[in-house]
């Protein structure tokens, strides 16, 4: 018997129940014009920014995401997936707060078959400030299941 991959799960739940947990780190320390807040790190709505955040965050949202999260660390993320309650997550960040944050996930859920599917991509570099990711693998992890004439309608930066 043939056991689905995490991404053929992901893929299976409707995109108005995921979630987008991305890490603080990946924007621009300089020009970034974002506040943290308890929920953590809010654009600005008129946000001038070019960064990943907010094209991740456009194109999540675009296709109906019902939260995005860019949190400051494993604790955040946590108190975030606990209020949405979402049935699938894409996680970016570094390796360790993956892990940490799968497994905190994990302990949320009651059962094993409770655990939404978790299509984590890893930093391509971090250090905490101003870190780097493969922007079309997220793309195609927030995009995995959703129909083609949604993902078609983005542009080639990632907006909707």
């Amino acid at each position: 018997m043939k056991l689905d991959t995490v991404e053929e799960r992901l893929a299976r739940v409707d995109l108005t129940k995921r979630v987008l947990l991305l890490s603080h780190c990946l924007r621009p320390s300089q020009n970034c014009p974002g506040k943290f807040d308890k929920k953590g790190l809010r654009c600005p709505g008129d946000c001038a920014e070019d960064c990943v955040i907010g094209r991740f965050s456009r194109v999540a949202l675009g296709l109906g995401y019902k939260g995005v999260c860019v949190a400051a660390g494993g604790a955040m993320a946590l108190r975030f997936v606990r209020e949405y309650s979402p049935e699938g997550i894409v996680a970016v960040a570094c390796d360790r707060e993956l892990v940490e944050g799968v497994d905190g996930v994990k302990g949320l859920a009651e059962a094993e078959t409770q655990v939404p599917p978790i299509v984590v991509v890893p930093l391509a570099k971090d250090g905490c400030v101003d870190t780097e990711v493969d922007e079309e693998k997220v793309l195609r992890a927030i995009a995995l299941g959703a129909p083609s004439e949604l993902v078609n309608s983005r542009d080639e930066r990632g907006h909707p």
